[in-house]
């Protein structure tokens, strides 16, 4: 029996373009994509999700790849706002997790991001329905790392077999069910067919695809 449904972050709950900080900051097509190379597509912003690196020494290191001044400075400014225009929330889907709450659910986040998340996650639809929320930096391991998993059932005192995961990334779901937590790939964003697969939830307890 299904009791606690989790949700993963990115491209479920909220939309996330990796660079759209940059078109907002940054006119020179040139400059905006070196930037956004050298930030967002780095190794640090992977180490950061770890919580393995400081904000303050990620950005050294990706500034210093970058060849004038002027990128620099505009490297901080999407660093330090990314979070502000990077992410929008998806309404609807913070009404599927009101649903499944008024269906006596148990409520969970399990995203692999950055500290800075903690301080600015009221951006995530019906967040204030969770019963629990896990950032990957804070366990310093990522999805789909067995790790990353065992830290949300021991620190919210939950059951694999009772828990189901919803994420966009099939190798995530894969490392979810390794760890005896089923799921379902939320990869095509259609949150209806997500509706009537979750109201058949507890039909059966077959495996699932």
């Amino acid at each position: 029996m299904i009791k606690n449904i989790v949700f993963d972050m990115g491209r479920v709950l909220v939309d996330y373009e990796g660079d759209k900080v940059c078109k907002i900051f940054i006119e020179d097509e040139r400059e905006r994509r070196a930037v956004a190379a050298s930030v967002f597509d780095s190794q640090e912003w992977l180490l950061l999700d770890m919580g393995l690196l400081s904000e303050e020494e990620a950005l050294k290191r990706m500034q210093s790849r970058l060849d004038t001044d002027h990128a620099k400075e505009m490297a901080a400014l999407c660093f330090h706002h990314w979070h502000e225009y990077n992410m929008q929330p998806k309404e609807e889907m913070g009404k599927v997790a009101a649903e499944l709450k008024n269906q006596g659910y148990g409520i969970y986040l399990c995203s692999n991001a950055s500290v800075r998340l903690l301080t600015c996650y009221e951006m995530i639809p019906g967040i204030e329905l969770f019963d629990g929320i896990l950032f990957s930096a804070e366990v310093k391991c990522l999805k789909p790392q067995k790790e990353m998993y065992q830290h949300l059932f021991d620190r919210f005192h939950l059951k694999p077999e009772e828990c189901f995961f919803i994420d966009d990334l099939p190798m995530n779901i894969e490392g979810a069910r390794a760890c005896g937590m089923d799921g379902y790939c939320f990869s095509d964003g259609n949150v209806e067919r997500l509706r009537d697969f979750l109201s058949r939830l507890n039909d059966n307890q077959g495996p699932r695809s």
